[in-house]
């Protein structure tokens, strides 16, 4: 990477500048099991109504509607639901975002890393657990935790995405390797975090980076043998070294005269594709630009960017795409779940692609032109007031200009809805969207994830006084508006399962398993676990008996909104829980000590070292250890113990933990950088340790908890 490059990404807010004090890491070992039998699923996934019994791919079937046919379990007998079994998914502080598979009585799930796990689905028996071994310094290349969201089946194998690139292809019966293929070359800030689909024998995957300028690019590999069929370039690389294939010649006229190329351009496709068999084509949800934060409409389109794109799988070639966002410059990805259906618009039965993605507006696509047909927005919106269906354009408001000041826009970088799978039931024909309100605060002074330090008096009120919240959404694609929602207290909840059974099943933040009526919207019943949860629901038939099952674990323990005389967090690790009819209650996890603030000795922090270490802990430590504080997967910093304040240059710049994932930051920081943002933190914790949890430094900052977003 050149130097422009890498000042650009030090400019862009703290990603990557990982700073992971302290975590104890669980690898699961491969352990043959017996022999199951394992059925080449590959025409049960192309339409709807085969395989009933099993769900053998990410989002059972090819068109990804997470709708599962199966109604034993329905609203009129979901309060009776309770524990079949659980399991542990060895992942005490990484979030799991993984949807689990069935295929012929096995499920087959991941976990952080890309590690993968099978269990009897009828008991919950471990048969094997294979681990891809990815070195713990990884983690500082990625920008959102090493998750993984599962894993494909094909043919007897069992096809997973590791953290640092590689796509790895296992025996399903005993969990030993057969293949795996470096899809990015090893290359700094790339990752996977999302799962493979595979299709007419090919095994697709994107990668994650875009917030580091990467250039991101998905791939096509032979399922039996690891080797690349082709592979599509997102957006293009300098016109001057030419074009891997022809539709980049078009994209870069896109990207205006004064484009630096020496970026990578982002546009990673981290997570979502579907597959239409009868029309042959491959739909993938493109990425962000990259460097983050950076203001550029006056620089084009960026083709192609938070796009929809239809691509001929046998070849790789484009044959129609949509952009969402031209000229994105708000993090507003098209990565999120695309749902194929055909639904009745007028007197006209259209085959439809329909995606919800962060910029906040529902999209209705006819998916064999990409013609648009509709879009509404489903939360919040006010940085466009609208999508010209002629043109496909949002109509982008002063607030989604913040080059000349600071606005608070929404949605924020987070979306109005993000990876967490929507759900479409084809009896209510309705889309259930876990959607959000959350704002951001953007600054052309300031491109970072650090939002404290502006004048509220600039903002608009209406938008400051707006509540955050999240939101289970059921959306009608046609009349393109709610037909029931639902305010939840947490802002960020789990992907939707719908089922035949009229019901729809949700897990929350906060601990909960939520089930409702489809239609609408009853609550059926409640059963907390402790655990949070953001990974979405499936569901599988054995023995005439129909299962629900649920990853959990949501962000590591949760510590910064614990005050005196609360009760304690619960342990977030990860687990996976499956509910049949007339079940055990399910257990609630443990709850945990809370760490006192650091407590340091008088002299430790002159004013003017902590004001200077202010600005290096928020470009280089907040995104993972937090912008206001908050708990989660990292430590909190505050609540660090005197082993770490004074091991902190051996463990920042010495690299003494690197094997755990807190990768030596000596070619970003020297030895006084490091001190300053030491002493910033004693500092913080101090004044937060009597009350005051402001970040700033100096107390200047007005702004609310409600109003940065969090």
């Amino acid at each position: 990477m050149d130097e422009k490059s890498k000042r650009l990404l030090a400019r862009r807010g703290g990603a990557g500048r990982r700073l992971l004090l302290a975590m104890g890491l669980f690898m699961a070992i491969g352990i043959p099991a017996a022999p199951c039998h394992a059925t080449d699923v590959g025409k049960a996934l192309a339409k709807p109504g085969n395989a009933d019994a099993d769900w053998p791919s990410y989002g059972r079937t090819s068109d990804e509607q997470r709708f599962s046919p199966l109604a034993k379990i329905n609203e009129k007998n979901a309060a009776r639901l309770g524990l079949a079994w659980e399991a542990s998914l060895e992942s005490p502080r990484f979030g799991i975002e993984a949807s689990p598979i069935v295929v012929d009585g096995v499920m087959y799930v991941s976990s952080s890393w890309g590690r993968v796990f099978a269990f009897d689905a009828r008991t919950g028996k471990s048969l094997w657990a294979f681990d891809p071994k990815v070195p713990g310094s990884w983690l500082r290349n990625g920008c959102c935790k090493p998750v993984n969201r599962g894993v494909a089946f094909w043919n007897g194998k069992i096809y997973v995405g590791a953290f640092d690139g590689r796509l790895i292809a296992l025996d399903s019966r005993t969990g030993a390797m057969i293949w795996e293929a470096n899809t990015t070359g090893g290359k700094p800030y790339y990752t996977i975090t999302g799962a493979p689909r595979v299709v007419k024998g090919k095994v697709i995957i994107g990668n994650g980076g875009a917030d580091f300028a990467t250039r991101g690019f998905f791939s096509a590999y032979d399922a039996e043998t690891g080797k690349l069929d082709w592979r599509f370039y997102v957006v293009p690389d300098d016109p001057k070294k030419g074009f891997e294939h022809p539709e980049l010649e078009m994209a870069a006229k896109t990207w205006g005269a004064d484009h630096d190329w020496s970026l990578g351009g982002g546009g990673n496709p981290w997570d979502s594709f579907a597959y239409d068999p009868d029309l042959n084509l491959l739909y993938v949800g493109t990425g962000n630009a990259g460097p983050f934060g950076v203001f550029r409409p006056s620089g084009g389109d960026g083709l192609f960017l938070s796009s929809m794109l239809a691509i001929n799988p046998d070849n790789g070639r484009l044959v129609w795409h949509y952009q969402t966002t031209p000229g994105d410059s708000w993090d507003f990805t098209a990565t999120q779940h695309m749902i194929l259906a055909d639904i009745k618009i007028g007197e006209q039965t259209r085959k439809v692609l329909m995606q919800a993605p962060k910029n906040g507006f529902f999209y209705v696509l006819d998916r064999a032109t990409g013609k648009l047909l509709s879009a509404k927005n489903f939360v919040h919106v006010n940085w466009a007031n609208g999508v010209d269906l002629e043109t496909g354009r949002p109509n982008i408001t002063d607030v989604g200009d913040y080059s000349h000041g600071p606005k608070l826009m929404f949605p924020s970088p987070f979306g109005g809805h993000n990876w967490h799978p929507m759900a479409f039931n084809p009896k209510t024909g309705l889309v259930y969207i876990p959607a959000r309100d959350l704002g951001w605060i953007w600054g052309a002074d300031r491109p970072t994830f650090f939002t404290t330090g502006y004048d509220l008096a600039r903002l608009n009120k209406d938008d400051v006084a707006k509540d955050m919240r999240g939101m289970l959404i059921a959306w009608d694609p046609v009349a393109q508006k709610p037909a029931w929602s639902i305010q939840q207290k947490t802002q960020i909840n789990g992907g939707v399962l719908t089922t035949a059974g009229n019901l729809v099943v949700q897990g929350t933040e906060d601990g909960h398993i939520m089930v409702y009526s489809a239609d609408k919207g009853k609550r059926l019943k409640d059963i907390f676990i402790g655990t949070g949860i953001v990974a979405p629901p499936v569901s599988y038939m054995l023995d005439g008996e129909q299962y629900i099952a649920l990853a959990a674990g949501w962000n590591g323990v949760k510590t910064a909104r614990h005050k005196a005389g609360a009760p304690a967090p619960y342990d977030n690790a990860g687990r996976l829980v499956v509910l049949r009819l007339g079940g055990s209650p399910v257990p609630v996890a443990p709850q945990v000590r809370v760490p006192a603030f650091y407590r340091g000795g008088a002299g430790e922090r002159p004013a003017s070292l902590v004001s200077k270490g202010a600005p290096l802990y928020q470009r280089n430590c907040a995104m993972c250890h937090g912008v206001v504080g908050e708990g989660g997967v990292f430590p909190d910093l505050r609540r660090m113990s005197n082993a770490t304040y004074h091991a902190f240059d051996e463990i920042v710049l010495g690299g003494a933990l690197a094997p755990l994932g807190m990768a030596s930051f000596a070619d970003q920081l020297d030895k006084q950088q490091v001190e300053a943002i030491r002493a910033y933190i004693a500092d913080w914790a101090e004044r937060s340790r009597h009350g005051d949890e402001n970040p700033s430094p100096t107390g200047a900052s007005s702004i609310t908890e409600k109003s940065r977003g969090f």
